[in-house]
């Protein structure tokens, strides 16, 4: 394992143990070493002078060493700010071609004519989800697919939902909160079978499981650094070679003109190397922190009584573990064990200000009451059995406490 940062205690507590990977990981050493000695290199990467050139080829060495991680081919990534700008950029283009579409005579784009409709999920990212949910405002045809109790796409509603109106799909590769893993290739071979478009948000899946963009078949794959022990600021966009793109972005000639600005030069440097060390390490990273995660999936089900584990059984990346505690709320559970230093989550990160319950766990069936009272344990490099035995111990007092008060 590589040498990881600290944890800064930020509460009087013995030990503070981070379990919320999902949401953001530490930035490696070696990822912060290497930025660091590429802040020296501050020449604007699109300029022509000996400066310029130096940062060009840093960006484009850190360029080639994403695309090997995502197994694409030269050329096929470009960066943007995180994988919410990426998702955007892909559903603001298919809603520009399908407004083309409704304008105009079908020439003007390389799509046949009349394709305008979409297909998700109904568990998708907020990025995601909330991008389809804009695009269905607007008027275009969105069509949500359901899925089972344990988070898989329902095949057959896919089936039946794609038609030749259909111009563009999108599937996360693993979901952020229940972890479960969908089949990519399988879905990915569906929507190209039916002429449309494919992509696939692949930020929680990166670094945890194999991700190779033509192994599943995919025209756009969405990556972030921050998930991988890299930078938080810079994401990028996989985009199939004949794929059409338009820029989300509009100003200079950058990424081939599909994203305009200035090159963030570190976050782009700090991701190549994260995403050169995750290369090495995404085999064996299943193999370690796997075991974890079931140690303490069995540990809280032996100790506390009448949980409900969320997501599916064998198709779930390797570090992620949601538990609904019925008669518990799950901002209590989360503010205790906060206390006692358990850095945990109730969901996505991106919806923790929300007072609604996740929109994922109420997709597969599970109740408000007990999507209120979910927690979401999100493992990483850097966690030991030992912290995984501070858990179990720590967490049954705290929920036999909150049920004592509740009135549920």
């Amino acid at each position: 394992m590589k040498d990881m940062p600290e944890h800064t205690p930020q509460a009087a507590v013995e030990r503070r143990i981070y379990v919320d990977y999902n949401a953001t990981t530490p930035l490696r050493q070696e990822v912060k070493a290497a930025m660091l000695r590429d802040a020296d290199v501050y020449g604007n990467a699109s300029s022509m002078h000996a400066s310029g050139r130096l940062a060009h080829a840093q960006v484009e060495q850190a360029r080639g060493m994403v695309e090997k991680l995502i197994g694409a081919q030269p050329r096929t990534v470009f960066f943007t700010s995180g994988g919410s700008e990426s998702n955007n950029t892909v559903f603001q283009a298919m809603r520009h071609l399908a407004s083309v579409h409704e304008r105009t005579a079908p020439d003007v784009s390389p799509l046949k004519e009349g394709r305008c409709e979409f297909i998700t999920t109904a568990i998708e990212h907020p990025c995601v989800f909330n991008s389809a949910k804009h695009l269905q405002s607007l008027g275009f045809k969105v069509n949500f697919l359901p899925v089972d109790e344990y988070g898989k796409v329902d095949i057959d509603a896919l089936k039946n939902a794609l038609s030749d109106k259909t111009l563009l799909v999108s599937v996360m590769t693993a979901n952020n909160e229940i972890g479960t893993i969908q089949d990519i290739k399988a879905i990915s071979a569906l929507v190209k079978s039916a002429g449309a478009w494919m992509h696939t948000d692949a930020v929680q899946a990166l670094g945890k499981i194999p991700v190779n963009v033509d192994d599943m078949g995919v025209d756009y794959l969405t990556v972030s650094a921050h998930k991988i022990y890299g930078p938080k600021g810079i994401g990028a966009l996989y985009v199939r070679k004949g794929a059409p793109l338009s820029p989300l972005i509009h100003g200079g000639h950058q990424e081939n003109g599909l994203r305009a600005g200035t090159y963030n030069n570190m976050g782009i440097m700090g991701f190549g190397r994260a995403a050169a060390i995750t290369a090495e390490e995404v085999t064996r990273y299943g193999e370690e922190i796997a075991p974890l995660r079931d140690k303490l999936r069995d540990g809280l089900m032996e100790a506390i009584p009448n949980i409900k584990i969320n997501g599916h059984p064998t198709d779930v990346l390797p570090n992620t573990l949601n538990v609904s505690f019925p008669g518990a709320e799950g901002e209590a559970i989360l503010l205790s064990m906060d206390m006692l230093g358990i850095e945990a989550s109730t969901g996505s990160a991106c919806a923790s200000g929300s007072l609604e319950p996740s929109h994922v766990l109420m997709a597969i069936g599970v109740g408000p009451e007990l999507a209120h009272g979910s927690i979401r344990f999100s493992l990483g490099w850097g966690i030991s059995e030992d912290d995984i035995d501070y858990i179990v111990t720590t967490l049954p007092p705290i929920i036999a406490r909150l049920r004592a008060m509740s009135t549920i």
